[in-house]
């Protein structure tokens, strides 16, 4: 993906659609995907835990978790940061991805809008009927709540100074894709894949360096 040429540091969004109702649903509150998906997941997992041994089935719902990490990075890497050639594909792209990378603190855009992330459920639902027999349920809930999961690390890089070991390293990680190296750094919800595929930053982590989110917001108020 080139490289943006403009940066917002604000809390603030601008419109992409003149028509009201694609604008209003490519807005969405961060708690929505949670709100919609965990009964989904929560349901799968219920059923289909009474149709295979349970053994059997903890490892599936693992195995349904890591699928949608490497299903992330393929997204986040091959499709959102593809560079079109086309200004078609360019405008295209700066409504999936290009303006997250422009105005990346605006918080009703941080999470994957329900137009798109319930046929894309939907597509994964079916595929994995047809692949994984009676087991599809099982991961189907591991898969969709690895989805829930990073939606919601997605929101906390970007809004919360996340505590802890883990949470600054996620939140150090994902920021510097943003503000130091976009061609690095795919994974938001881990590093796996970044170290397989081998777009693991190759710079030792540097907690100074990563934007302060307080401190922006006492300056934004002044």
């Amino acid at each position: 993906m080139a490289k943006s040429k403009y940066v917002s540091n604000k809390n603030e969004t601008i419109p992409l659609f003149k028509n009201p109702f694609l604008e209003y649903f490519s807005h969405i509150h961060p708690v929505t995907p949670i709100v919609v998906y965990v009964p989904v997941l929560t349901a799968c997992a219920y059923f289909g835990f009474q149709q295979v041994p349970w053994y059997n089935g903890v490892i599936a719902y693992f195995g349904g978790i890591l699928l949608w990490t490497l299903i992330e990075y393929i997204i986040h890497r091959w499709a959102f940061h593809y560079e079109p050639k086309t200004e078609w594909g360019k405008k295209a792209h700066f409504l999936v991805h290009g303006i997250h990378h422009d105005y990346p603190r605006d918080a009703t855009r941080l999470v994957m809008p329900l137009l798109v992330s319930v046929p894309l459920a939907l597509f994964f639902f079916y595929s994995f009927v047809l692949l994984f027999g009676n087991y599809y349920l099982i991961v189907f809930s591991g898969f969709v709540l690895g989805y829930v999961s990073y939606d919601s690390i997605h929101y906390a890089t970007h809004h919360i100074n996340m505590k802890g070991k883990v949470g600054n390293f996620l939140r150090a990680y994902h920021l510097r894709h943003h503000y130091e190296d976009e061609n690095t750094a795919y994974g938001v919800s881990n590093p796996l894949w970044d170290y397989i595929f081998r777009t693991i930053p190759n710079y030792m982590m540097d907690l100074n360096k990563v934007p302060d989110l307080d401190a922006k917001k006492a300056k934004a108020k002044t």
